[in-house]
């Protein structure tokens, strides 16, 4: 990722509804924070704009200076019902004005609360259960554990091996790392775990094949049994396109793990919260994951994760043994069960379906426009990519 250049620019002021630049960029003003941020963090952290964000609300961020932009990041796919809602707000203010910041596993109420919501948007939520993490890499290297376990437990050693997908993100923890499909980002491990094996995407654009056959066939060509195989994990769109799975290929990808008693695990942490026109990406594929690992949009606000799963799985582990320090912290959590009361109450995978022909429409003029470098457009809801 490119760094930025710190020197002060006078750029043309803009004054719109939603935008407004009356300074010169990066303002002069906030270099002295970013000459701190270079004394203080590595360089990995240097690639974003030299803009100091001091305020969100809705679709827009602002500076201390007077300058306002559209966040077309969404906060790197976070803020699905928006930065600052009030009811968020007042949620975390109750929480602080109870005075109960920190639980470890100990029960507080919010936690049942939100466990209840989150099993209540599972495909089965007589028989699923939920687990709640911190991060996204969390939620899917526990995702990994649970169905490496799981084929241990009941097939033994020979049951080892975990498929995902060239181009694949899953997080950056050494589990979620070598589950991914991007080899430049796993050459600091060094000796690479022949358990995680990944076969191609069928995108439909990079990689035309999008036949499952291409799945079984690379599986054979690697040597690779499906009595072998202990889970399948893939994102339920890859966020690098974005690309979607082909419908009757999930279908297909299903009926493979159910045959074989594989874990079929759906990474969420981009695609849900309503996002697609559906609460989860892959309910567009009328698929039943096993294990779903979920996070970003989950709070439109502050740091939870979660993994939902077949309670089988997700009982493999006795009392105390699977827990993590900030499970359910309770801000996050109060956050989290503010926002998914706001995606339901105001149906916003609804909306965000309806909107799909507005944003689809407009995206395809401009591909019309530079048809020499945009070959594909992918769209669902109110996620698309060129």
């Amino acid at each position: 990722m490119a760094t930025y250049d710190l020197t002060p620019v006078a750029v043309p002021a803009v004054q719109t509804r939603y935008r407004t630049i009356g300074t010169k960029l990066p303002v002069p003003e906030s270099l002295p924070i970013f000459e701190e941020l270079t004394r203080s963090e590595p360089r990995s952290m240097k690639g974003q704009p030299p803009v100091v964000w001091h305020q969100a609300t809705g679709s827009t961020v602002a500076d201390k200076w007077g300058n306002r932009w559209i966040d077309w990041s969404s906060g790197v796919l976070i803020t699905n019902v928006g930065h600052g809602r009030p009811e968020i707000k007042q949620a975390l203010k109750d929480v602080i004005d109870q005075e109960l910041l920190a639980t470890y596993v100990f029960v507080h109420e919010g936690r049942a609360t939100l466990t209840k919501l989150l099993r209540e948007l599972s495909p089965d939520p007589a028989s699923y259960h939920v687990f709640l993490l911190s991060t996204g890499s969390e939620a899917t290297e526990n995702c990994i554990k649970l169905a490496k376990t799981y084929a241990m437990e009941k097939y033994g050693p020979e049951r080892r091996f975990f498929i995902t997908f060239n181009n694949a993100f899953h997080g950056r923890t050494l589990g979620s790392q070598l589950a991914g499909g991007n080899p430049k980002a796993k050459k600091w491990i060094g000796t690479l775990s022949p358990d995680f094996v990944q076969v191609p995407f069928p995108d439909g654009f990079k990689n035309p094949d999008t036949s499952f056959q291409l799945f079984l066939d690379t599986l054979a060509e690697k040597g690779i049994k499906p009595e072998q195989i202990a889970g399948v994990m893939s994102e339920s769109y890859q966020g690098c396109g974005p690309d979607f799975l082909p419908v009757e290929y999930a279908r297909q990808l299903e009926a493979f793990c159910r045959q074989h008693d594989i874990v079929l695990v759906m990474d969420e942490v981009q695609a849900g919260f309503c996002r697609t026109g559906k609460m989860f990406c892959f309910e567009h594929y009328g698929i039943k994951p096993d294990l779903i690992a979920c996070g970003k949009g989950i709070s439109s606000s502050l740091p939870l994760s979660a993994v939902i799963g077949r309670s089988d799985l997700m009982g493999l582990y006795a009392p105390g043994s699977m827990t993590s320090t900030h499970s359910a912290s309770p801000l996050a959590v109060a956050a989290a069960i503010a926002n998914i009361k706001i995606l339901k109450e105001e149906k916003l995978a609804e909306r965000a379906a309806r909107l799909e022909p507005m944003l689809r429409a407009g995206l395809e003029r401009v591909q019309r426009k530079y048809p020499q470098v945009l070959g594909c457009l992918q769209i669902k809801g109110l996620v698309a990519g060129l």
